[in-house]
């Protein structure tokens, strides 16, 4: 079988599926691009570029979309340069709203296509006007609306839909929904798997015993994920566990959100906002790679993820796959990967006292604790494990691709 991964960033959401794909030698895999953060063994892996991106004079509802239309163009040169080099795939995976998924029906109008669907815009009710109710306008719930746009001319033409998560479907209008099926991309939980609590190799403190950690994830240190709430609430647990330190994964960038006013970032802004917190037991380690993160997650005593109503991250899953015990948003995504009280414990988002109190119940009941790590775990292996979240995507590609796929028959080069 032939497959093509079309997305913005490589591998993003495909990693899995593209190596088990890629490992058989049964089939024969490409991998289209505008940012490659990671090749793939065995994936013929071709990047895009724009050769300009919109902005004034088109109209500013419309700039996200004229973005799109030229990341999709790239893209589709790219995909016209596969066909003649003998390369047409049986089925397309497309990551949907950037861009590049827009044009390849006419590039490969005999292949399947699956459109891998993260978020659908909302001016009101969902993550705009989450931390802010009023801030919503005319004007901006207008451009939010039309940055719609793109998903559903995607969704118009692929063959078959899929959303990782029930919450993220639902963002979608009914007839939209319809045709979409939950499919999430899998959590390593081979890799991603419990440890010692309170032992971290070459850890940035240097107390014994170990303290009791708290830890924290996010890309970045942002309102989004809750970055100041949680800021607020270890504030008030230094006054009250001085063992207690904390462990801080994540950039300074904005990734979700607006970025603020005066150019700063949040991180900066958050501590001037709290003088009073003891910088000696916050750690920030910026952005690590994998196995450091899987540490600090197996060392930690209680996990805190929090999130406006938004894409879910794969950290809450990853920690939850590592035993965690986590301290979570009471927000829809969160919800549905955490039962509170059974597999984690839930707060108000909006209520710092409230996370700090269910921190401090996960340090101050270190049996429930842990049994609640252990069924948060359970739950990831039992449904997002990523063997069998790659055999589902897998059973689906075969059932969409051509029955008379052509024998493989190794592609040339681009341009040769």
């Amino acid at each position: 079988m032939r497959v093509l991964f079309v997305h913005k960033h490589c591998p993003g959401q495909f990693v899995h599926l593209a190596r088990a794909l890629a490992a058989d030698p049964a089939n024969e895999v490409a991998f289209v691009a505008a940012e490659i953060a990671a090749p793939i063994d065995g994936v013929r892996t071709i990047a895009i570029r724009t050769a300009r991106e919109s902005g004034p004079p088109t109209h500013h509802y419309l700039q996200s979309f004229e973005n799109a239309v030229l990341l999709g163009q790239a893209a589709y040169r790219a995909c016209t340069a596969l066909r003649r080099s003998g390369f047409v795939p049986d089925v397309v995976y497309a990551h949907a709203g950037f861009g590049p998924g827009l044009y390849v029906k006419e590039a490969f109008p005999e292949a399947a296509l699956i459109g891998y669907f993260e978020w659908f815009y909302r001016p009101h009710g969902s993550d705009a006007d989450f931390l802010a109710p009023y801030a919503v306008g005319d004007d901006e719930a207008l451009r939010i609306r039309t940055r719609n746009a793109p998903l559903l001319l995607e969704l118009s033409q692929c063959d078959h839909a899929i959303a990782p998560t029930r919450f993220q479907a639902n963002q979608f209008p009914p007839a939209c929904r319809a045709r979409m099926t939950v499919l999430h991309d899998g959590i390593d939980t081979s890799f991603f798997a419990p440890g010692r609590r309170g032992f971290l190799p070459a850890a940035p403190f240097a107390t014994h015993p170990p303290p009791e950690i708290v830890t924290y994830a996010a890309r970045g240190l942002e309102p989004y994920r809750g970055f100041p709430q949680f800021m607020r609430a270890l504030g008030l647990l230094q006054k009250r566990r001085g063992d207690m330190h904390a462990i801080v994964l994540g950039g300074d960038g904005v990734h979700y959100g607006r970025p603020r006013d005066d150019g700063g970032s949040w991180r900066e802004a958050v501590l001037a906002e709290n003088p009073d917190l003891d910088l000696g037991r916050v750690h920030f380690l910026g952005t690590v790679d994998h196995a450091r993160f899987r540490a600090v997650l197996q060392a930690a005593h209680a996990h805190v993820y929090l999130t406006v109503p938004f894409v879910l991250s794969w950290s809450l899953m990853e920690a939850m796959a590592c035993g965690c015990t986590v301290v979570g948003s009471d927000t829809p995504p969160v919800q549905e990967m955490i039962r509170d009280g059974e597999t984690g414990l839930l707060a108000d988002f909006h209520d710092p006292a409230a996370i700090a109190d269910r921190i401090e119940q996960a340090l101050d009941e270190p049996d429930r604790a842990l049994a609640l790590g252990a069924a948060a775990r359970r739950h990831i292996v039992q449904h997002y494990d990523r063997d069998r979240m790659v055999a589902r995507h897998l059973d689906l590609a075969r059932s969409l691709a051509p029955q008379t796929a052509a024998p493989v028959r190794k592609m040339a080069a681009v341009g040769e």
